[in-house]
């Protein structure tokens, strides 16, 4: 990295703390406040990404108005906006003593007996509710886990991001080049969290998602098949305050039962993506919609051609 760029990253790097460092002097309900007049200001006057998330919403759910997506959309960016000040809040706010105030698992007695367990467990996740609280609240709980995840751009952002992830037992392991710590992981019974919801281009698994077919990383269930590990989906929800958070875990499925019947990655992925989609369903305004989740199945001698162009 040259001279410059570095100036560049650790002046970028400042400026992020000096912001996070306002949004900390502010009380969370002020925060609520502000991430509702800046969400209206998003979605009217900026219009970021609108295009993508009206197409996003008119997929996934074409039985409502347009009034009713909009305010769908503007709860996404007020939920967006809140999330960041609720992660800048976390360490001053969540600790060992009272986190349980800030947490609620329906399903604690379930989940406890797995994670407890000696045998690998993967939790698949995806953009829906606070899912970066949802690693650091685990590990207040006492259950290490381990997240993929990309590397920012900015070295001095992406060591200070990370220490928050890693300061209550989260591990993150890089998105490339970590196939080989995975199988290790799991191979001594450790927590793997993934996001199951992303686009994973034309040579990945294709599912149906809200009805419409969409691409994902075929690694997900791989893992989960290869490894022999017990695998559910979940989510973080917030409930009504913020930082009152409901962790949801659908039913666990385990490759190791007599009656498995997932035994195939296009089966395993259908599996998480439409328990995903379920949980989207539960509460819309909390799911990221910009990304471009559906994209355009290429053919077979189309992607060839592509391949060629390319080369």
């Amino acid at each position: 990295m040259n001279r410059s760029q570095t100036i560049l990253d650790y002046g970028a790097y400042l400026a992020v703390r000096a912001a996070v460092c306002l949004v900390q002097a502010l009380s969370l309900e002020s925060c609520r406040g502000w991430a509702r007049r800046a969400a209206w200001l998003l979605w009217h006057v900026a219009r970021l990404r609108r295009k993508i998330v009206e197409a996003n919403l008119q997929i996934a759910f074409p039985q409502l108005t347009a009034d009713e997506r909009q305010r769908i959309a503007l709860g996404m960016w007020e939920h967006l906006l809140l999330m960041l000040a609720e992660i800048a809040h976390a360490p001053r706010k969540v600790h060992r003593t009272n986190y349980r105030w800030h947490l609620h698992m329906p399903q604690m007695r379930l989940m406890a007996g797995r994670l407890l367990d000696r045998r690998p467990v993967i939790i698949i996740s995806g953009h829906l509710g606070n899912f970066e609280m949802g690693g650091y609240l685990l590990g207040l709980h006492g259950f290490a886990t381990h997240t993929i995840a990309r590397r920012l751009d900015n070295p001095f952002l992406d060591r200070w991001v990370n220490q928050f992830r890693e300061a209550t037992g989260q591990y993150i392991l890089p998105k490339f080049g970590s196939s080989q710590p995975i199988m290790d992981l799991l191979g001594r019974g450790g927590t793997l969290v993934l996001l199951g919801d992303q686009h994973a281009g034309e040579s990945a698994c294709w599912v149906d998602f809200f009805g419409q077919r969409a691409s994902t990383h075929k690694a997900v269930a791989l893992f989960t098949l290869s490894a022999s590990a017990p695998t559910t989906t979940a989510c973080v929800y917030r409930r009504g305050r913020p930082m009152q958070f409901e962790m949801r875990v659908s039913e666990i499925v385990d490759p190791a039962d007599p009656g498995f019947e997932l035994g195939s990655v296009p089966l395993m992925a259908q599996w998480y993506t439409k328990r995903l989609e379920s949980l989207i369903r539960e509460a819309p305004q909390q799911y990221w919609w910009l990304h471009r989740r559906w994209r355009e199945e290429q053919k077979p001698g189309r992607t060839r051609r592509h391949q060629r162009s390319a080369a």
